[in-house]
């Protein structure tokens, strides 16, 4: 985004009214238009596979934007009180929330798998290490009712169409388990609670030496277990036959490679599979999705749980869910713009009929508001003359 000149107010005196908070920006023309062309694309190729969108709203309480999905950080959020119901609100910092909360309660009774996309602003309370950015554009679909290896690669496959309508390129695909520790300790390493959380930690900071201190010393294997993906499932696989009672990641690798043999050569892909970095709820199955030339992700995805409670006559709502979702402030802010369009002059007192006609034909028209006004001052490539548009 346009970045603001300044980011704090000055240390004396009144703070400048016109600043904008820490992590927050405008986008100017024609960046701003840079991302209404990458928000349409994505959309329109999710629409293209039959995602239907839905448009929730900015704010919602506080309490059900947590109870939905596992792993869900309330303290990422912007929290205020409500002034008429004086309960908690909160700013959506993921729509992914939102959507499961839709699924559950209005769309309830609506076919499975339901297919939903979305898209609009997030803001969290800070940003992240080096992307200080609070707000973000998120573009994301989801399939409700369904975590299968279809659907998996469903929606990496669509994530890598969207990403490609919208310009981006070199993309790369990283698939992880972000439920392998849990896994492995409930099958082959049964370890305390303690010692999960520790072997987690250390598995997220690729450190051997604090793994081994841990505890966790039969996961070191899994710290090599990562790169191109042929290369990365065949030492995960080495791995599962060497430990106690081995085959207890059988069924997660064979759906790894179904996975990646559906995306085939759609996208360059690796394997991580200790991987939980923003992994917040994801269940068997996750993927982080980068392109050529561009920092950091650019999105993720995964399969999860839609959860909630019971209500008078209603069990408690549970069901599968798989989706992604989008950051593309990145792939806009690096997008070659197209070069400026035709805009023609409208003098004062045109012809309305041959302006609405040119607009019919694509071109876009700026109209002269005083009689003072210059077309070229004002950006136009064109003016209205009584043949036509006319070259400025």
């Amino acid at each position: 985004m346009t970045k603001p000149t300044a980011i704090r107010p000055p240390r004396s005196g009144a703070p400048d009214p016109d600043l904008l908070p820490e992590g927050l920006a405008d986008r100017l023309p024609p960046r701003a238009a840079e991302a209404m062309r990458v928000t349409r694309a994505m959309v329109d190729a999710m629409a293209a596979h039959g995602y239907d969108p839905v448009q929730p709203p900015l704010v919602e309480f506080e309490r059900s934007l947590a109870a939905r999905m596992a792993g869900v950080r309330t303290n990422r959020m912007v929290r205020f009180t409500d002034p008429v119901s004086l309960r908690t609100l909160a700013v959506r910092a993921d729509m992914t929330v939102q959507v499961g909360r839709i699924a559950a309660t209005g769309m309830g009774d609506a076919p499975r798998p339901m297919r939903l996309s979305y898209a609009g602003q997030v803001l969290r309370i800070r940003g992240d290490g080096l992307e200080p950015e609070r707000e973000q554009l998120q573009i994301g679909a989801e399939i409700i009712g369904a975590d299968n290896v279809a659907a998996a690669a469903e929606a990496v496959l669509l994530a890598i169409d969207a990403l490609k309508a919208a310009g981006a390129s070199g993309i790369s695909v990283d698939f992880t388990l972000p439920d392998l520790v849990d896994t492995l300790a409930e099958r082959a390493h049964p370890m305390a609670a303690d010692t999960i959380d520790a072997v987690r930690r250390e598995l997220d900071a690729k450190d051997a030496g604090g793994l081994a201190s841990a505890g966790g010393e039969a996961f070191l294997p899994l710290l090599y277990a990562t790169g191109p993906f042929d290369s990365a499932i065949a030492k995960l696989e080495e791995f599962d036959r060497a430990i106690i009672d081995g085959g207890a990641l059988g069924t997660r690798i064979a759906a790894l490679r179904e996975i990646a043999a559906l995306v085939g050569d759609a996208a360059r892909l690796t394997l991580d599979p200790t991987e939980r970095h923003g992994f917040e709820y994801q269940s068997w199955f996750g993927f982080t999705v980068y392109a050529e030339g561009l920092r950091g992700a650019l999105g993720r995805g995964g399969t999860y749980r839609v959860s909630g409670e019971a209500k008078a006559g209603h069990p408690p709502h549970d069901e599968v869910a798989t989706g992604f979702s989008l950051y593309p402030d990145p792939l806009i802010d690096a997008n070659g713009l197209t070069p400026a369009s035709r805009i023609v002059f409208l003098p004062l007192g045109h012809d309305r009929g041959a302006a609405a006609a040119l607009r019919f034909d694509g071109w876009r028209t700026r109209a002269a508001l005083h009689d003072t006004d210059d077309g070229h001052a004002l950006g136009c490539t064109h003016v209205l003359g009584a043949a036509g548009p006319e070259a400025i």
